[in-house]
Formats: C-alpha cells, structure tokens, sequence
C-alpha cells in the first residue's frame, strides 16, 4: 500500500521458537529488550553516519536545473575526502516503554536516539508532533533497500506515523502556501520546501513487528523528506484545543493520553481523537467556549480543583 508504511500501527509481539509447546511442538522466542536493541541501533547507525555522506556540495551550491534530490554513499575511494554525515546529523533522544510497542517484558523509558539532518532550509515553520503535514519521502534499510515513498506530495498525520519519522519531521521547516507552483504533468511543487534526512532505531519504528516484508526485524531506518505544507495546530477531532495541546504528558506521543480510559473499554480513544475528553456527555468544545461559541482562556475550571472542566467529568 503506497506510503501506508508509515501510518501508526498497532505493534505485535513476533512468535518464533525458543520453548517447546507440549501442544503443537510450537516453541516461542521472545522479543529481544528493549535495553538490549537501542544501544546495538545506536552503534549501527553511528557506524552508517561515519562512513556515509550525502550531496552537501550540491546544496550548497545549486547548480542550475538542480532537481533537489538527496544521495547518499559510502566515503570511499573518489569520495574519500567527503564529509561523514555525523558532522551535520542532530541526534535527538527519545524515552521508549514496553507498553508503546505492545511487548509485555515491563520495561520503562529506555533512552532511544534518532539523527536528523537538516539539507536544505524551509522557508517556513515547523509542524509539531500533532500536525497534518504535506511531504514527500522515501524510506530504505541503512542498506538502501527502500520499503516505501511517495514521489508526488501528499498529506500526513504525524501521530499516526511511526515515533521516530514523526518527531523528526518536526524538526524541520516547511515552505509557505505561496510558493506553490503547478508542475506541467499536474503535480505541485513548493518552491521554498524543506527537505532532510532522518535516521532512527528500531525502537522508534517497528522494533519486532513486521512493518514491511522489506523491513527485517530490530532494523534501523533511513527516510530521505521532502517538506512543502503543514496545518499549523492541527485540531484532529475539532474540539477547539490542538492536538499538540492533548499531548498532557509532553512525551511526542498522543495516543498515551486518553483521560477517560476507564470509560472506554472497547473503543479508547487518545484525547486528541475524542470530541469528550473526560466521558461526562458534554462536550470538550461546549467546556471551554461562551455561549457564543468563543473559546475561553485559560479553560474553565467550575470547582476550581485545579483540572480544567473539559479534562473533570466531576465538574458538573
């Protein structure tokens, strides 16, 4: 499915063999920790960063009729002289939990690095973790296998990506609205786009799942990005507040956040998917606007218990 490998999904525990099972002689491998994989990630994607380089020469100098196409290869021989992409790569750390990735092996915030470079300036802003997005990309192994891109734009929810593509997305800046420019084969181009490279682990991605038949197990994964537009506050479920305001723990990750989880046993839904953030039949939007639709700031608290009304469903 084109570019579906980066939409959120939900993580499976890999069954192998390791144990015998009395009953069909199936025996099962556990996923590797956590602990384990991001410290040996970390050592490969050094290693990869060392010894590569991308076309900096290129975007620096812009020779004309350039088509902004990033390339990377190995420091070795005519380009033995080149610069290792460590030097311009921004390492970023994210904290990993067992739960994220549905494993069952307990562990907690297990420190987890990704490397983003930033190849060419946008012209614009940058989105954050909860914003819809217009990109264009290519993901490969360090390898250069690729497992998916989209060579036209299109758009994106960066909380529906996996962890580290996200996060890294946000680091860079996109164009603006007014340099866009219709190619003749009818695609679209933005003239002032951003565009980098992001390297994450395995943890940040799909660690032990199968994200792709492309993508072995515990491998690490390269995205080259190309970033024209971004919904600045991207409200997803149009309940007034941005869904990077419904990030209430701060980690870059929204779907941790769900208030009236005990209310949703079935069919939980992350506060920044749900129109009633705290399940008490009112409506987030009704909680913190006027009678005359306007928002409220700072967001009402009617028993003053210090939790706004629209996060208290004893408020009422």
């Amino acid at each position: 499915m084109r570019y579906g490998i980066l939409v959120f999904l939900c993580f499976a525990v890999t069954l192998l063999s390791c144990k015998k099972d009395d009953d069909n002689d199936v025996v099962v491998i556990p996923p590797s920790l956590l602990s384990d994989v991001a410290p040996e990630d970390d050592a490969t994607i050094k290693e990869f960063l060392n010894t590569h380089f991308y076309n900096y020469e290129d975007f620096a100098n812009l020779p004309e009729g350039f088509d902004y196409k990033i390339v990377i290869d190995t420091i070795a021989g005519d380009n033995a002289d080149k610069r290792p992409m460590m030097e311009d790569a921004v390492p970023v750390t994210l904290n990993v939990s067992s739960a994220y990735l549905n494993l069952e092996a307990g562990e907690e915030d297990i420190a987890h690095t990704y490397y983003y470079i930033e190849v060419k300036e946008g012209g614009g802003g940058s989105p954050t973790i909860g914003d819809s997005t217009l990109v264009r990309y290519q993901g490969s192994l360090l390898d250069g296998t690729l497992f998916d891109e989209s060579q036209d734009f299109t758009w994106q929810e960066l909380p529906f990506t996996v962890r580290g593509y996200g996060s890294g997305i946000s680091k860079l800046k996109a164009g603006t609205s007014d340099q866009v420019v219709e190619n003749a084969d009818g695609t679209y181009s933005v003239t002032n786009s951003g565009m980098g490279i992001i390297v994450i682990p395995s943890g940040l991605g799909y660690f032990n799942s199968s994200g792709s038949a492309l993508i072995p197990s515990y491998s690490p994964l390269l995205f080259k990005v190309e970033l024209g537009l971004y919904v600045e506050n991207t409200d997803r479920d149009n309940d007034g507040i941005p869904s990077i305001e419904e990030d209430l723990n701060g980690n870059e990750y929204l779907f941790d956040d769900n208030t009236d989880l005990e209310e949703e046993p079935f069919n939980p839904l992350a506060n920044f998917r749900d129109a009633d953030d705290d399940g008490d039949g009112v409506s987030t939007r009704n909680e913190i606007s006027d009678d005359n639709g306007n928002i409220i700031t700072p967001f009402p608290d009617s028993d003053g218990d210090g939790i706004p009304d629209y996060l208290d469903p004893d408020s009422n």
